[in-house]
């Protein structure tokens, strides 16, 4: 059997120790990660190996050339123009795969039994197999589910943190027969896991699972690379050391010293040609490279060390990675997980704070203290991206520094010339923020439309009514939480941007690979003109007119202090509303959640006293609202969301709309009586918008949590829209809010939340998914368990930013739902207590 070894990655997120060599290529216990694979296909008695290259593909060749001094016969194939993906590669050498073959990553190190999986594959007559493993935390990996026969039934390539739904990945080594070549395109990037898997799927061609046991370590990133090694010295896999063991769990090469006044606690490698000075202290899960010299009074507490290094009299490393031919001068520090690139120098006495990356041939000066990255840039980060976007610390870690790299990553991604509309809210660190990503957005030669202080509503408008425009940013304070700033990324439509989109803004950001532009191409930044007019345009379009103006409408609107602008009274007195606006001057800092429901208990005895038509709370930048009825009571969660889809339902029979899975079942009882449908979602805004976009007969959009969309307005969530529609409904039906409320259906909608390590979210989706019948389960988001008969279910909910999971249960019956809650809740429990123990 033949081998594809898939070694053309460039390993951007282990740089800088990928600079200048391929990811199969970097060391691991001293052999480079591809060597480690080789061996475990020696051991399977695989020998013909092809190997597929893109990036510094002469490193790789000029390593093992033939494979003859390996033991293996090599032959290389290289991607010439351009990347052809995991599945492309592979189709480009089929004339060489006649018969059965396994691919197998170039960047894992595994212990695993292949000629066990290889049995399987061809006990099943499978025609793909899938060697799959089990991890804690399955976000980074793609996750399969298959049945008691291991036949695969869904995957979902690297999952956001709210849609795992098992701890079952994909290693990215698979068993193939040459025929399901016949499913990829020619000199195409293509992809396993995106293009072939999901078509053999559809097709209905036997593809199958195999669970492997044994160790699996995707060196994905700086920590798993460490982790990986100090596996390896502890035997948790099985590798071919290249040294001789000469105590228990210390291997030391050829032709090295080591003084005999060093301290050293096992497990430790130290590799050929090495000199260890007096008095050196080498503390367990420490690697040492060939050739290198460590100084007196030296304090080793688990670096890796590679080839070439020097390390000076007193030098402390700590968990760090000193690569190739790095000069670490006397007492100089580098502390836990620093990296310092090939033939860099760290001067005396000078210090690498925790997570620093050092680029390679730097000079650090003597007596520096370097606790930002080397260029430029800040502490290594593995993801920028939220739920909603970018969050953080307003000037912590949301800082002015932080967001120029930050607009320039995203430039980057934009083709040079580029107009991208930026807006905020209005308070000053805002207005900073805001400042420093259309710096970053100009260094980049993209253009900006710069619209200031707008709330998000508009913004969106903005973004639907231009052509040229490429994009859109929405910098403000987060709804929840009043220290912290979200920066919100638009598409074309206003739509928040996918994830895909995210990960070539992260890739832009961890690379460094900014485009720097010539001074005559820096972007230019323009203050667009009308544009209060364009979205009343835009609003009177989808309003019927003569009903408002005919309702004779009093409302209460309370801005909390935060909205920009009070935008709808205008256009409310403009049809002939009478609105009364209360708290619309702005505040620096958000009011805490104790305030808001003070306000909120405030408006409804001013609804009373005005003998208002109703009251209502805007917040988050204008795009979510409480209503409060003439009576002075609030409608809030499932009731508001319940209220909107009745009132639109009404004006709307035989229309859609869209709410996400958490939504109580109160929304398809209405549906039913006015002969609508329901179509549900992941919990996130984007899986709303892009739903609600996609779909034609879509009216409504959303809940009462994230706001209402109104797919024909624009795509995304509108509390201004929600409230003059409300008001063109009401008197159509000539109806109140509290008639409105009298006729929702008696729904029991309640949840819970329980802290979930995020290592255990993974099984546990995994176990609820194995110990519930299939035709019970829905798999949208998190783990639902319906019942076919009624709208009774339960929901289990990854949080995707807290390690938390939420439990939701949903029923007509009010004793049901706090059993099954109760129940749900210390099944959770038992399971988390388990994993933990």
């Amino acid at each position: 059997m033949r081998a594809v070894l898939m070694a053309g990655g460039s390993g951007t997120r282990l740089r800088p120790l990928t600079c200048d060599l391929p990811k199969p290529m970097v060391p691991v216990l001293n052999r480079p990660i591809a060597e480690h694979i080789i061996n475990l296909l020696k051991r399977n008695n695989i020998t013909e190996v092809i190997a597929t290259l893109y990036y510094l593909p002469d490193v790789m060749r000029d390593y093992f050339q033939d494979g003859s001094d390996f033991g293996v016969q090599m032959t290389y194939a290289v991607e010439e123009e351009q990347p052809l993906g995991t599945a492309g590669c592979v189709k480009n050498i089929q004339q060489w795969l006649d018969e059965t073959f396994i691919t197998i990553s170039g960047d894992a190190i595994t212990d695993f039994d292949l000629q066990a999986a290889i049995a399987f594959h061809r006990a099943k007559k499978s025609k793909a197999t899938l060697i799959l493993t089990r991890v804690p935390n399955p976000v980074e990996f793609g996750v399969v589910i298959a049945d008691e026969d291991g036949r695969i039934k869904r995957f979902l390539e690297k999952p956001s943190l709210s849609e795992i739904f098992s701890d079952t990945v994909n290693t990215g080594t698979y068993i193939l027969e040459p025929e399901v070549l016949k499913y990829l395109p020619e000199n195409q990037e293509s992809d396993f896991s995106k293009d072939l898997f999901p078509l053999l799927l559809e097709k209905g061609e036997p593809m199958y699972g195999y669970i492997a046991e044994g160790y699996w370590c995707d060196v994905g990133h700086l920590e798993a690379y460490r982790e990986a090694q100090y596996d390896g010295l502890d035997k948790k896999v099985k590798l071919d050391f290249s040294y001789e063991e000469r105590s228990a769990g210390i291997w030391i090469g050829n032709n090295t010293y080591i003084d005999p006044s060093v301290s050293i606690e096992a497990p430790v490698l130290i590799g050929d040609n090495c000199r260890i000075g007096a008095r050196v202290r080498i503390e367990a899960g420490t690697v040492i490279g060939d050739n290198v010299t460590i100084g007196a009074d030296a304090d080793l507490k688990r670096p890796i060390i590679w080839n070439g290094a020097t390390v000076g009299d007193e030098a402390h490393l700590r968990a760090c990675t000193i690569s190739r031919g790095t000069r670490m001068d006397r007492r100089s520090q580098a502390l836990e997980g620093s990296v310092v690139g090939a033939l860099s120098i760290v001067g005396e006495e000078a210090q690498i704070a925790p997570g620093v990356r050092v680029w390679p041939s730097k000079r650090i000066e003597s007596g520096a203290i370097l606790n930002i990255n080397l260029i430029w840039g800040n502490t290594a980060q593995r993801n920028l991206f939220g739920q909603r976007g970018v969050s953080g610390l307003a000037n912590i870690d949301l800082t002015p520094e932080f967001v120029v790299k930050l607009g320039a990553s995203y430039g980057s991604t934009l083709k040079l010339g580029s107009t991208v509309l930026v807006s905020r809210d209005q308070r000053s660190v805002s207005r900073m923020i805001g400042r420093a990503m259309i710096a970053g957005l100009m260094s980049a030669g993209v253009n900006v439309q710069n619209l200031e202080a707008t709330a998000i509503p508009i913004a969106r408008t903005m973004m639907n009514n231009s052509i040229d425009v490429s994009g859109g940013i929405h910098i403000r304070l987060e709804p929840n939480r009043p220290d912290y700033l979200l920066i919100e990324f638009f598409d074309r439509q206003g739509i928040s941007i996918s994830k895909s989109k995210e990960k070539k803004i992260e890739g832009a950001y961890f690379k460094e690979d900014l485009r720097r532009v010539a001074i005559q191409e820096i972007g230019t930044v323009s203050y667009p003109s009308g544009i209060m007019e364009i979205y009343s345009r835009t609003f009177e379009k989808y309003l019927n007119i003569a009903a408002v103006r005919n309702s004779s409408s009093k409302i209460v609107i309370d801005y909390v202090y935060g909205v920009s602008g009070a935008i709808l009274p205008q256009l409310l007195a403009k049809f002939g509303c009478d609105a009364v606006v209360l708290n619309a001057s702005l505040r620096e800092t958000a009011i805490s959640a104790a305030e808001k429901e003070m306000l909120l208990d405030q408006l409804g005895h001013v609804v009373e006293a005005l003998q208002a038509n109703f009251g209502v709370q805007v917040s988050a930048n204008g795009e979510q609202f409480i209503l409060v009825d003439e009576a002075g009571l609030p409608i809030r969660g499932e009731a508001l969301t319940a209220l909107m889809v009745n009132t639109i339902f009404t004006a709307n029979p035989r229309s859609t709309v869209v709410v996400p899975v958490n939504a109580s079942s109160a929304v398809e009882e209405i549906a039913r009586r006015h002969d609508g449908n329901v179509i549900r979602t992941k919990v996130n805004p984007t899986a709303l918008m892009e739903t609600s976009q996609d779909n034609l007969n879509v009216v409504l959009g959303g809940n009462s949590d994230m706001g209402f969309i109104f797919p024909h307005l624009h795509p995304g969530f509108d509390a201004m829209f929600s409230i003059a529609k409300l008001i063109e409904m009401l008197t159509i039906q000539e109806r109140s809010l509290a008639d409105i409320r009298n006729d929702l259906p008696h729904v029991c909608h309640k949840f819970c939340s329980i802290r979930c390590p995020w290592k255990v979210k993974g099984s546990l989706m995994r176990h609820l998914v194995e110990t519930h019948p299939t035709e019970n389960l829905e798999l949208i988001d998190g783990v639902k368990i319906i019942n076919p008969q009624n709208d009774n279910w339960i929901l289990i909910l990854p949080d995707a930013g807290e390690p938390l999971v939420h439990i939701y249960a949903n029923s007509g019956d009010r004793h049901w739902v706090e059993e099954q809650l109760a129940q749900y809740r210390q099944r959770v429990q038992n399971f988390i207590d388990r994993e933990q123990n």
